[in-house]
């Protein structure tokens, strides 16, 4: 199954590197060529979903485009290693693969089955007298016999601030996908034999993770970071958490988490919007709402501060075909959702500014041959998101890269750091690259279960004309909040040949 973890995603892009190659040529940032005063202001692209709360609380958001006869359908739910304290840790995964288990609309739809041919050996040794007295609950489970006919895929991924569910299908079979998608989540079984299965899956995950070098530089900057409560960073668990699951901590994350007020369905692509209220209020307007909403029940964690910077040599055998890389990554506790959303606009548009081929960053670090690559990222969360400067160098190279880093990072407030036409070309970018996502609806939909989780629909809804009004002053404050002079972690993954030939130290990579 498709997963999205934080740090595996960032792995990935170091590997291949980790800068945005944009062909768009910008001013250099000596320019003082200012926009000109006749351009049109721009406000920000619309993004043209709506959406719907249901009574019980469940959110319907439905972005239409019937271009073509394809729609997706999802189901996210506020749950993932943000919510999990160490015993727990990794069960929002675990949980995920339990959810492609038989639910009890199957179990009940096989009786009836068994019953209407006859099948007296599976009735009886299925135990179907006593399931069919679910019948009620259930209702109607004829689509079943159209489910593997109707070319439809399935996956889910966990992170940290979200689980979702999907699938893909044809637009016809929209009310077939609602009514499985009704039952799959609302109605699981938790069987314990598909559950000691599942387990020994996830516990294979995490070894194949664990004999990733890249794995280790991951868990080495997060668990530093967010010191006091690493689980909640981690989706993907460990493997004593995992191999204690139990049916009874299925039910628990399924009781506080997997409810209509903690979730939401998201439909894209060829959908009318009122007919998916329509059989969204029949196929889940009767999931029982929490009483209590989750997060004021279960309130997130406050990670503290840092409370001083720390550096880490993680030496693992890294080399591939005889070529050596030294791989820094450097994190500082970011903006949080709700608590300072100007800055994590602030930090997006930074990011793709630093981004841009000929920015003062990438020219100061690849161009002058001390760095393969180099960004900064800003991951949005709404529970301290992390920001890290990824940058890959040789050996050789290492210490003059970090110091050429920290004196570029020293200079990312000053008036001349970059221009005014760069600063309109990174929101033109990021606006550029929402639209084309835009033409993958079937991975759009994750966009929206992702937003609508960490940081709530209408954020998202606004959120390129709060890009279009970041401003200077607002970049500043952004930096001047989290990185300049803040404590930070920084983490350099080398081979143990790689790490004698650069000399790095742990003062090296904080900057001292």
């Amino acid at each position: 199954m498709k997963k999205s973890f934080l740090g595996l995603v960032l792995i990935t892009a170091i590997t291949t590197n980790f800068s945005f190659a944009q062909s768009r040529k910008v001013a250099q940032p000596n320019s003082s060529k200012p926009v000109p005063a006749t351009k049109p202001a721009q406000v920000g692209i619309e993004i043209p979903f709506v959406n719907k709360v249901l009574p019980n609380g469940l959110e319907v958001i439905v972005l239409q485009d019937s271009s073509v006869p394809l729609l997706t359908v999802e189901i996210a739910v506020r749950n993932g290693s943000f919510t999990e304290p160490p015993d727990l840790n990794g069960l929002s995964h675990l949980y995920e693969h339990m959810y492609f288990k038989p639910n009890k609309a199957i179990y009940v739809f096989n009786c009836e089955r068994a019953r209407a041919e006859k099948n007296t050996n599976y009735f009886f040794g299925a135990g179907c007298a006593e399931t069919l007295k679910l019948k009620p609950e259930i209702g109607d489970t004829a689509y079943l016999y159209d489910i593997d006919n109707i070319g439809m895929t399935s996956n889910a991924s966990t992170r940290e601030e979200v689980v979702n569910y999907y699938l893909n299908t044809t637009s016809s079979n929209i009310e077939t996908a609602l009514q499985y998608m009704s039952h799959s989540i609302q109605v699981p079984t938790f069987d314990s034999q598909e559950l000691d299965d599942e387990i020994r899956v996830v516990v294979g995950e995490i070894d194949r993770n664990e004999s990733n070098p890249f794995y280790y530089l991951d868990r080495a900057i997060n668990d530093r970071l967010y010191f006091k409560y690493p689980s909640r960073k981690n989706p993907l668990g460990t493997r004593a958490s995992v191999l204690a699951a139990t049916t009874e901590k299925m039910k628990l994350i399924q009781g506080r988490y997997y409810v209509p007020n903690n979730s939401a369905l998201v439909v894209t692509g060829d959908a009318d919007p009122q007919k998916v209220f329509e059989l969204a209020e029949k196929y889940f307007g009767k999931w029982p709402r929490r009483a209590v909403e989750p997060f004021k029940e279960f309130p997130m964690v406050e990670h503290p501060p840092l409370p001083k910077s720390e550096g880490v040599i993680v030496e693992k055998n890294i080399d591939r075909d005889g070529a050596e890389n030294v791989f820094i990554q450097i994190g500082w506790h970011g903006p949080s959702i709700g608590k300072d959303d100007a800055s994590t606009y602030a930090a997006d548009v930074f990011s793709y500014i630093l981004a841009q081929p000929d920015s003062r960053f990438q020219r100061a670090l690849v161009d002058s041959g001390l760095a393969t690559s180099a960004s900064i990222n800003y991951y949005t969360q709404r529970n301290v998101g992390p920001i890290q400067v990824v940058l890959v160098t040789s050996p050789e190279r290492a210490k003059a890269a970090i110091k050429a880093l920290y004196t570029e990072i020293a200079q990312f407030d000053k008036p001349n750091y970059f221009t005014d036409e760069e600063l309109e070309s990174a929101t033109t970018i990021l606006e550029s690259r929402d639209l084309f996502d835009r033409e993958k609806l079937s991975e759009y939909a994750h966009t929206l279960s992702f937003w609508w989780s960490s940081t709530g629909i209408e954020y998202f809804r606004g959120y390129h004309k709060n890009l279009r009004a970041t401003n200077r002053d607002g970049i500043n404050r952004y930096l001047r909040t989290y990185i300049l002079g803040k404590d930070h972690v920084g983490v350099a993954l080398v081979s143990p040949r790689a790490k004698a030939a650069a000399n790095l130290t742990e003062t090296d990579l904080i900057g001292r």
